[in-house]
Parts: structure tokens; sequence; C-alpha cells
């Protein structure tokens, strides 16, 4: 098959859509969406023989909810990009533990501007509302020199550059091994700075860092009270490299020992493998009463997929999460999670990774 349009124009196209404030742009999504594998059926050779053994080609498509979705475990074994190796400006790993096979996502620099136009008004939306100052950024995580294939650090990169008042941190380093260690020193004194000179600061780690600096902050005794419009984004998990604990307990330390309240305290939901994100609440609205949920922005969608029928669940089950994800030009847009996730109107309350034995079939999935 031959597509109707370029990359570019798709591109274009995309970036005028993402532009709009309006998330009720199903007909146009589903145009896009269709438009686009389009293209990379045509473009992405293993994504096409997948898409041939399930008997799925452009002409047969009557709704983007038919796209087939790619595993996230298959961008380990094949290169799911239409770039030529000459036109790939950077590729984005999947984190995990020493000497496991990466996923990879590859983007030229064009790709990588609409992945940028993609974070940062979403993130803004969450993470910066209500605020009239530019915060200080601290990153809990490497710098972009140490850690050149994260996509987490090249996304803290860019909020830094887009919206920091000049003062941003990264307050970690990168082993030889891809391990990251948190300077305790150097964020215990961004911390002590922010507290003494009244600027909010905006904190953003997984949830392995911050269990980190909390633990430095209990061993020596201390509690520091940031000002009033300092935040926290928290992404990600433990992957076994510090103690665990539950969400809620770490969230309950991080308003005990920061002085973050609950309404300041965003978690944010993102892979290598995409170039969008969710976040559970807009920082500063009061916490609800229920559980947490995540939303994407209108140019991405997910879906809560029953494993043994391959259908969306009923809202409040519990399923496989999958998304669809316009940003994703030069790979494939539809990605197939092994995240559980229960379904919440047009939103999902993420409960984590899923194993064998939860993944038996909707009737003993129901939350």
């Amino acid at each position: 098959m031959t597509p109707t349009s370029s990359f570019a124009e798709f591109s274009g196209r995309l970036l005028a859509f993402i532009e709009r404030s309006q998330a009720a742009e199903e007909a146009q999504f589903n145009s896009l969406a269709r438009e686009l594998f389009g293209l990379q059926f045509s473009s992405v050779a293993p994504y096409r023989l997948l898409c041939a053994s399930r008997q799925i080609a452009p002409e047969t498509l009557t709704d983007w909810r038919q796209i087939p979705a790619v595993p996230t475990s298959a961008f380990k074994e094949f290169e799911f990009t239409s770039l030529a190796p000459a036109e790939r400006a950077a590729v984005f790993h999947s984190s995990g533990t020493t000497g496991h096979r990466p996923s990879r996502h590859f983007h030229s620099s064009r790709s990588l501007t609409v992945y940028e136009a993609s974070l940062l008004p979403w993130f803004k939306r969450h993470m910066l509302a209500g605020s009239d100052v530019r915060p200080v950024i601290l990153s809990l995580a490497p710098p972009p020199e140490q850690a050149p294939h994260s996509s987490l650090v090249h996304m803290f990169a860019a909020v830094s550059r887009a919206f920091d008042s000049h003062d941003s941190r990264f307050a970690a380093a990168a082993g030889t091994d891809n391990s990251w260690t948190l300077d305790t020193s150097a964020s215990l004194a961004a911390l002590r700075h922010a507290e003494q000179s009244g600027r909010p600061i905006l904190a953003l780690g997984t949830a392995f860092m911050f269990m980190h600096l909390l633990d430095a902050l209990e061993q020596q005794g201390l509690s520091i009270v940031l000002p009033p419009g300092s935040r926290v984004m928290e992404t990600g998990g433990y992957k076994g490299r510090s103690r665990e604990l539950p969400k809620p307990e770490l969230h309950a330390l991080i308003t005990a020992l920061l002085g973050i309240p609950a309404s300041h305290l965003v978690c944010e939901y993102g892979m290598s493998e995409l170039s969008s994100q969710a976040y559970d609440r807009v920082a500063g609205d009061a916490p609800g009463a229920t559980a947490r949920v995540f939303h994407f922005p209108h140019w991405c969608r997910a879906l809560v997929i029953c494993p043994e029928t391959g259908r969306e669940v009923s809202n409040g089950e519990t399923g496989l999460l999958r998304i669809f994800d316009l940003a994703n030009v030069r790979s494939v847009m539809a990605i197939q999670t092994e995240d559980l996730a229960v379904r919440s109107g047009d939103g999902f309350e993420l409960l984590g990774r899923a194993t064998l034995a939860e993944s038996r079939g909707c009737s003993l999935m129901t939350a």
C-alpha cells in the first residue's frame, strides 16, 4: 500500500491537533490514527509482518481501536522504526536491571520535536497549574550526558529548559551498569535553599529515588518545609533498587518530611516506547476520596483490555493497558503494555505490572 501522505505532512497536522485545547475530537483522532497507521504499515517492516499475521491492513480498518498493538516485549527483539540508521538522532531504552535486554525507541530530530510538543503542554497543565512564578526544578536523576538513552531524563531536561528559573539541578549520577545513585548532599542543599529563600521547588523523580531521599532525611533526623506552591512529580517504581513502600505510604512520607501537601503531589505514567504521558491529577486540586485516575492528552488514548478476549473491559473492571499515541510518529502508535489497570471512565487506575497468575481472564479480574 502506498500512503497518501508523508510523515512530515502528518506531523504538521498532528502539531495543529495538539495545540487545540479541546479533548472531544473523536472524529479527527480517528482520522489521524488511521492515516498514521497507513504510514507505519508501509514503512515499519516488522509491524507490517505483525499486521499481516493478524490479517489487518489499512484498507480494512474502520476505527482506531482495530489498529494492532505491539507488545512492549517486541521492542527488545525488533526495530519498530521507520527511520533509517542515518536519520536516528537518539534512542531511548527501557529501564531495568543490569544485563536485561532493553526496549528501543528510535527518534530523529523531527520526531523529538513532536515528542516535546506532546510533553510540554500536558506537563504544564498538570504540574504548573496555579503557579505564577517559575519554580526551581530539582531532578532526582542523572544529567542528560550521563543518561543519553533515558526518555525520563530527556523529559526532565526538556521541562527544565522550558519552565525552569535557570536554577535547575540534576542531583544523581549514572553508573557504568546504568544504575542511578542519588547525590543526597546536593539534593538536601537544594531543598534547604528553597526552604530558606521561600522560592517554590518542583521535585521530579522516580519512586526509588524519592525513597533514597527520604531515607537520607530520616537518617539525619531532618524534615524540611518547602515553600507554598512547591510540588512533586513521582513516577515509576523501585525495580529492586531500594526498599519498597506502597504509594500511599511513600506519599505520606513526602508530605511529612518535605512539607508537600497531598494536593501538590502528582503521579506520572510514561514509557520509553511512548511519546506522551499520563497524569493522575492537576497540582493544587483537592485530593479526591477515590483512587488516583490517570488521563492522557487528547492526542493519545488508553484502553483497558481483557487479555482473554482482546476486548475492552467494562467500567470498573481490570485488564491490561493498551495505548494509542499519535505522537509516536516514526515508531508505532499502538502499544500493548504489561501493566494492569482498572478502567475508570476515559481514564484508568494503575495497579502495577501483570504476572502470569494475574492475566488469566476477565472473570478473575473484576476490581
